[in-house]
């Protein structure tokens, strides 16, 4: 309670105390910006005016103080014009008394402010639940990333004849996007993207799932091997690889999720290709000379529709090569007007790129990529490149 008048503090005084109210005095509005530094009263009272500090500049700077909850301030004045009020408002007072105050209407405006103030408690303190539950969430999603980029055992392989090099950027915590390979038998390799729908926990945890299906390091559960009679290892069909795969997630998984594929079976001796593509954008084939061409029809995702048919695709790499599996959110990427990179970008980007390999190749295309969206990667961004150098001869 602040108020110059020593016999004003008295009867609100003594008003107050008979309502339960714990009073603290002040006979001016600096003795009452030190006791509200000290105490931090719920509720303060204050007369307009005042000699020294009157009650608005009080009220603004009561509002500049550093408090842990919120303070109700109440303004004490003979004042009823209307920009008088408001400049009241605007000041940071939450409610008026007109003096002489009367006794009963002072425990009513009071009442509204303890409803306040009790409201803000509860929101202080479910915003502190809820704090600690997004830092909870930000820990496991960390985690989850970590184990995320862990599915990726290898970054890169070099089979003689031809390299490996795998890309995989999520855009947030964790996303749905894989990458990998996996050696078939002593001449072929599988390649293989996956895009599961949705982004955070419960496509990670799908992903996961996924990638044992097509694990290197455990031939005997990957879908894409069979183990012949003589136990040794070949490669199922890719269109049968991307049916086995749709039959699991319809029949063995209860998920709602689903996911588009692009998997390659590629001879290293050779440089045949045989590929599925289940919902994933088109590969794209790379000459030696730098220009690009696409492939594949499309298809459906995996986990859409019971009993869908797969196509294969062909095609025959020669020396110097390459062949790119990227995931839509490298063709869909889109500047800030919304103008999407689509294939046509995505060849120039690769033409810029052709005298690169590698790691190196990978590297220039995300940094081209993050330039076209000036920053603005919405998606993750994952992809495999082979590098097919031609099997060695004799004569070599």
């Amino acid at each position: 309670m602040v108020d110059d008048s020593r016999m004003q503090r008295r009867i609100l005084s003594a008003q107050l105390a008979r309502s339960g109210y714990e009073v603290i005095e002040a006979g001016s509005a600096e003795e009452g910006l030190t006791l509200c530094a000290e105490r931090a009263p719920d509720i303060v009272l204050s007369d307009w005016v005042m000699p020294g500090m009157n009650g608005l500049e009080f009220c603004r700077a009561f509002r500049d103080q550093n408090r842990a909850s919120y303070g109700y301030f109440v303004l004490l004045t003979s004042k009823n014009d209307k920009n008088e009020v408001a400049q009241g408002l605007e000041s940071g007072a939450d409610d008026f008394l007109s003096k002489p105050v009367n006794g009963e209407e002072l425990r009513a405006r009071l009442a509204a402010g303890e409803r306040i103030l009790t409201m803000e408690r509860e929101l202080r303190q479910k915003n502190r639940l809820l704090r600690a539950a997004q830092e909870a969430i930000e820990r496991d999603l960390s985690e989850a990333r970590k184990l995320q980029q862990s599915l990726i055992k290898e970054r890169h392989r070099s089979f003689g004849a031809a390299e490996v090099t795998l890309m995989l950027r999520p855009s947030g915590h964790v996303g749905g996007d894989l990458v990998g390979f996996f050696p078939i038998n002593a001449r072929r390799v599988g390649l293989f993207g996956i895009d599961v729908s949705g982004h955070g926990i419960a496509s990670a945890l799908m992903t996961a799932r996924i990638a044992g299906y097509l694990s290197g390091s455990s031939p005997e559960q990957n879908v894409a091997l069979i183990l012949s009679e003589f136990g040794i290892y070949d490669g199922r069909p890719p269109a049968e690889v991307a049916q086995h795969l749709n039959t699991l997630i319809l029949e063995e998984m209860e998920t709602e999720s689903y996911f588009t594929l692009i998997y390659a079976d590629v001879d290293l001796v050779s440089g045949d290709v045989c590929l599925v593509q289940a919902g994933h954008p088109h590969p794209a084939v790379q000459r030696a000379d730098g220009t690009v061409e696409f492939l594949g029809q499309g298809g459906l995702p995996i986990g859409l529709l019971p009993m869908a048919d797969y196509e294969q695709v062909t095609t025959v790499l020669a020396p110097g090569d390459r062949l790119f599996l990227m995931s839509d959110g490298i063709t869909e990427a889109a500047t800030p007007s919304g103008e999407m990179l689509c294939e046509d970008g995505l060849s120039r980007l690769m033409r810029d790129s052709a005298k690169l390999r590698g790691q190196a190749y990978l590297d220039a295309l995300f940094w081209d990529l993050s330039e076209y969206t000036q920053g603005n990667l919405v998606d993750d961004v994952s992809a495999v490149l082979f590098e097919f150098n031609g099997a060695k001869t004799n004569a070599d």
